[in-house]
Parts: C-alpha cells; sequence; structure tokens
C-alpha cells in the first residue's frame, strides 16, 4: 500500500509562509500532478512527501504512521536534471542503490548477492526501454534516454511513492511524448503511488489521476511574506483512470 494523509501542513522559513493549511488525502496508486504558478510552494512539497523537508506544522503520514524524517527507498525521486552519476555505466547507475543499501560499509555487493542484484538490474533497464546501452555512460546517451535511466535507477529500488519534479520539462516534444507512454506503463505494472509537480497541463491532464493546483490567495507584494499558497482546486480525471486498468478507447 502507498496512501498519503497530508493534514493542517504547514512551512515557513523565519518570517516567510510558503504554504499554509494543506490538506488532502491520496489513495494508494494514485498518480497525482501538481500544477499551478512557479514559486507556489509544489516542489517544497514535494521535498516534505521525500524527508528532505519538514513541515512547521501539520502532519504527512505514509500509510496511516508517521513520514521518516529523512529520505528513503520507499520514497524515489526524479528531478528535471538528470540525478545519474556521470563516472558510472547505465548498468552501474541503475545497481548503485542496491549496492549502497545492500553493503553501507563498503558499497559493493558480492556472489550470490550482486549476480542477483545485476539481473534485476539488467532487467529494469529492459523494462525503461534501454536494451543495449548497459555499457554506455551517461555522457554517450541522449537526455530522453538519461531521464529512462534515472527513472529505472528510482524504481529499482521499488519505492512506494515515485516523487517527479517537473522531469519531463527539458525534453523535446517528441521524446516527451515517449517517455509520457513509459510512464503510463510503468505506473500500471508497479505497485506505486506518483506524485509529480509540472507546469505543463497538458501532460497533467495526460498522466494523472487527479489535478491538484496550488495558489496563493494573496499575492500582492506586501502580502507574499505572510500568506502562503494552499490547494484551490482538486480535479479529478473523468473518466477515472486506476492502475493496472488500461483504457480500451
Amino acid at each position: 500500500m502507498s496512501a498519503i494523509s497530508v493534514d493542517n501542513v504547514w512551512k515557513e522559513y523565519g518570517d516567510q509562509i510558503v504554504l499554509e493549511n494543506v490538506s488532502i488525502e491520496v489513495e494508494s496508486r494514485s498518480f497525482i500532478a501538481l500544477v499551478g504558478p512557479s514559486g507556489c510552494g509544489k516542489s517544497t512539497f514535494l521535498r516534505m512527501l521525500l524527508g528532505q523537508e519538514r513541515p512547521t506544522r501539520g502532519t504527512i503520514l505514509l500509510d496511516g504512521q508517521p513520514l521518516p524524517s529523512e529520505p528513503g527507498r520507499d520514497r524515489g525521486v526524479v528531478f528535471q536534471k538528470y540525478s545519474v552519476f556521470p563516472h558510472l555505466t547505465a548498468l552501474g547507475n541503475v545497481l548503485v542503490g542496491k549496492e549502497l543499501t545492500g553493503s553501507r560499509i563498503t558499497g559493493k555487493l558480492f556472489g550470490a548477492a550482486r549476480k542477483a542484484a545485476v539481473e534485476e538490474a539488467r532487467a529494469m533497464i529492459v523494462d525503461v526501454g534501454l536494451s543495449g546501452a548497459e555499457q554506455k555512460y551517461p555522457a554517450q546517451l541522449s537526455g530522453g534516454m538519461q531521464q529512462r535511466l534515472a527513472l529505472a535507477q528510482a524504481l529499482l529500488m521499488r519505492p512506494k511513492v515515485l516523487l517527479l519534479d517537473e522531469p519531463f520539462g527539458a525534453l523535446d516534444p517528441g521524446i516527451r511524448t515517449e517517455i509520457h507512454q513509459l510512464m503510463k506503463r510503468l505506473w500500471h505494472e508497479t505497485p506505486m503511488t506518483v506524485v509529480m509537480v509540472t507546469h505543463d497541463m497538458r501532460e497533467a491532464f495526460t498522466l494523472a489521476t487527479r489535478v491538484i493546483a496550488f495558489e496563493r490567495r494573496r499575492d500582492r507584494p506586501e502580502e507574499k511574506l505572510r500568506y502562503g499558497a494552499t490547494i484551490t482546486s482538486d480535479i479529478p480525471i473523468w473518466p477515472p483512470r486506476r492502475a493496472g486498468v488500461v483504457a480500451t478507447s
């Protein structure tokens, strides 16, 4: 399961209020798109779900339990800037999470454990459409291929929640369409909840089960410090999309 419950969350930095009174219930295996103007706190909200930031007030629960205070393997993340290691091959990049969590002292796996991890990593590389690129370095891959690699890197850890921070915004339109199709397939096939920040409304309505709009209700310059953004719209997609149920039309 991967349900998220956010109750009366505020985020403040000193005198500046970024988010105020944010409450939302996210069903397990939903695909939520967060939209809104630049600077309205969408990425801050995503960082709180990841564990990089803590709410000033309010609670965030994952499957009924308080969200851990630090990022963990239950939450994967993909940023717009590809989070891959330039000195590692594609296979090495996908494998690195398993190695670091499997052996915190050496950061390496050996014997049967390494063999199993390598097989799993190779299968994930195939799943994201990078078959044949296992021994290539990121500099040898196109932008779309690097983003596929970043997805494989995150998904190999089998996160309950996948967080996407404008991950497809820098891609050419044709490549973005391919990645959208890949993302749909991975969401249908993988038991996870997805929360994505995007400025592209078409992308939001193409991928999501719900589109959540953040906005500052008071946005005059003299009010920006004392009033934060909150959820102003919660739009369910119709007809409803459900993970594992592929539309036939």
